[in-house]
């Protein structure tokens, strides 16, 4: 790290512990995805949408167990962003960096949420699946008032965000027990076509299409707050993990209550044809429950609004990082000294978030595409943890009993995550990805520094492959492609592509680190008591 860097890195007040942490993984887990996906896998996969959650729970943690070994030995603010950096050099940490910013259209969803519900009360927001020329304005509104409140301290924003979780945990817990006790149906299982009328490789499709990827994406949250964190090797792990598993607790009771309780009138045409604009607000209508109405349509507003305050606060620390990079200009690296915020980067994010309501229109169309940008980097994160791993002078296992097999598991299961969003958004995710190439030849052009632009492509080559076949494999699937590849052979043979990116992408890494060439390189760090 840069001298520039780690002046800064020390302005970070390191102010979050357990609770603060697990809060800001539920409340980054538990947005606009609660209030809809619910609905969008029951479509997608019916009463099997269950054992979307219950697979989705199970594979995330593999994943975070990865997350967890980088955030426990190598804290540091936006490490999501560094960790490619240090272990497979430039190339690589640009891409990785490019998909991160454009990530940052995830907010924008939660917004585009927040207004979708808010039509129930003022309908000149939002229509067609849209937001209105009005919609557009309340909403960058919101955006400007949510960068402001994160303008201040990190413990500020850590107990206003508690306050926020509580409400955000109480709400679906009633709902839950309101919707079971008034709207049960016994036979949901068997009726309408099965447990899975579609087949279970709906299941599959339901992860990704059905917004159960998107919904359940966020437990990395605590990992780029490590920097500003007491204990991180003790208390980011936990965070991490108690996130997940309350977030997908919850989520799976309201898949069990949206199933059972859906009336029979609403499946004439089966699970596909059950459509609600405002799934449990209406739902809890025809039940009568106007009260619970009245409180979801008011949650409506505090759930995805709690996970953009959260978001803000992440794209943030992300632009941060990705000034430490050089992939942006060092001017937004700046932590303001009393506060310890980056605000620089706050100013900028907004910018993004703003141009990113723009072009797409209704959650689902952001959440697809924007989830399989932030997938990459848990794939380039699972190849990070490897080669540190695989380093000299790490002669332990790490903090993660099993890495060396979890972290090729982890990233065969980020790359299934990504292609399981099917065609009709990786046509569009990929290739703007692979436009950061364009961003990795101007910093060569302008710095002049660092390794030869050879070594770099090299180094990082895998990647680059890596995003055009899988584009190509998608092309050829089964999901929303040409099914010139038919399940489930499509899914197997990504996995097989995955297992061979993973370890030609270690073996490079490898091999930087070896020459002491890979970008920005940090000493690795082995296991401390």
């Amino acid at each position: 790290m840069v001298p520039e860097a780690r002046a800064q890195e020390r302005r970070l007040r390191r102010d979050l512990g357990f609770w603060g942490l697990t809060a800001i993984a539920f409340s980054n887990i538990v947005g606009s995805g609660w209030l809809f996906a619910a609905m969008y896998a029951a479509q997608t996969a019916g009463p099997a949408s269950l054992l979307s959650w219950v697979g989705a729970g199970l594979l995330c943690v593999l994943v975070a167990l990865v997350m967890i070994e980088l955030g426990a030995s190598r804290p540091e603010g936006g490490g999501t962003v560094r960790w490619p950096l240090y272990a497979s050099g430039r190339l690589v940490g640009t891409l990785i960096g490019w998909s991160v910013l454009l990530s940052v259209g995830g907010t924008a969803a939660e917004i585009s949420a927040i207004m979708q519900y808010a039509g129930h009360y003022l309908p000149g927001l939002y229509h067609g699946g849209s937001l209105t020329v009005t919609g557009l304005g309340v909403a960058a509104a919101l955006s400007v008032v949510l960068t402001v409140l994160n303008w201040f301290a990190v413990r500020l924003f850590a107990r206003l965000n508690n306050l926020l979780t509580l409400f955000k945990v109480a709400v679906p817990v009633v709902t839950v027990v309101a919707l079971l006790a008034s709207g049960w149906h016994t036979g949901r299982l068997t009726d309408h076509g099965g447990f899975a009328p579609y087949g279970y490789a709906a299941c599959l499709s339901a992860l990704a299409g059905g917004g159960i990827v998107y919904s359940v994406n966020g437990f990395q949250a605590p990992l780029d707050f490590s920097g500003e964190t007491r204990s991180p090797r003790r208390t980011v792990p936990a965070a991490v993990l108690a996130g997940i598993g309350l977030a997908v607790a919850m989520y799976l009771a309201l898949q069990v209550a949206f199933v059972f309780a859906v009336p029979d009138s609403a499946l004439g045409h089966g699970w596909r044809g059950v459509n609600f604009d405002s799934p449990f607000g209406q739902l809890a209508l025809l039940l009568n429950l106007h009260w619970l109405s009245a409180l979801l349509y008011a949650d409506a507003v505090v759930s995805p609004g709690g996970s953009a305050y959260v978001g803000v606060a992440l794209d943030a620390r992300h632009t941060y990082a990705l000034a430490k990079n050089g992939t942006l200009p060092r001017w937004f690296m700046a932590v303001e000294r009393r506060s310890g915020i980056p605000r620089r980067a706050l100013v900028l994010n907004l910018a993004v978030i703003l141009v990113f309501l723009l072009p797409f229109g209704g959650w689902q169309d952001i959440v697809s595409v924007m989830g399989d940008m932030y997938l990459l980097t848990y794939a380039a994160c699972a190849v990070a943890a490897a080669v540190f791993l695989a380093a000299p002078g790490s002669r332990t296992a790490g903090w993660v009993p099993g890495l060396r097999w979890i972290a090729p598991v982890s990233f065969v299961v980020s790359a299934e995550f990504v292609y399981w969003s099917g065609w009709h958004d990786l046509r569009l995710a990929l290739p703007l990805v692979l436009a950061g190439l364009l961003v990795f030849l101007a910093m060569q052009r302008t710095t002049g520094q660092g390794r030869p632009l050879a070594a770099e492509l090299g180094t990082g080559a895998w990647l680059v492959v890596f995003l055009v076949v899988l584009t190509l494999l998608s092309w050829l699937g089964s999901f929303g492609g040409s099914t010139r590849l038919p399940a489930p052979w499509d899914s197997l043979t990504v996995a097989a592509f995955a297992v061979a990116v993973f370890f030609w992408a270690v073996r490079s890494g490898s091999r930087a680190q070896g020459e002491g060439a890979s970008g920005d390189r940090r000493p690795p760090i082995t296991r401390q008591n």
